[in-house]
């Protein structure tokens, strides 16, 4: 009645051996062998964005400038368009004076937006 249940002792198996100064050694190299593995991968990850990223830049550039040819083609159509009917120098002047408003709304939209994050940042600042 008083035996012991040989259940609820340690496993003598193969790690009965082990010191406790060899179970952190061990551990130790196994964190270290994480730590490179880790370094190894993020170094890979880094090398792959650096790559993608002059790639997404350059066809981002080659879009821009599409982007840009295809509104001077507008322009240009839209000044033949209007040369019969307010003859060449009145549809160069109309075309001109419609993109200089465009450009001053777009600016001074930019100008309020600007004073406004400004004043936000400001403030921010202060509390």
């Amino acid at each position: 009645m008083h035996e012991l249940d040989t259940r609820l002792e340690p496993d003598q198996g193969e790690f009965s051996d082990l010191s406790l100064a060899q179970d952190l050694r061990q551990l130790a190299d196994e964190a270290k062998a994480v730590a490179r593995t880790e370094l190894a991968f993020q170094k890979s990850r880094a090398a792959y964005v650096g790559a993608e990223t002059k790639t997404i830049t350059l066809l981002f550039v080659i879009a821009l400038v599409i982007a840009f040819f295809a509104v001077m083609a507008l322009v240009v159509g839209v000044v033949i368009a209007l040369g019969p009917i307010l003859g060449l120098w009145g549809a160069m002047a109309a075309v001109t004076v419609v993109l200089l408003i465009a450009a001053g709304l777009c600016a001074f939209t930019a100008m309020g937006r600007l004073s406004r994050m400004m004043k936000i940042v400001s403030n921010s600042d202060k509390n």
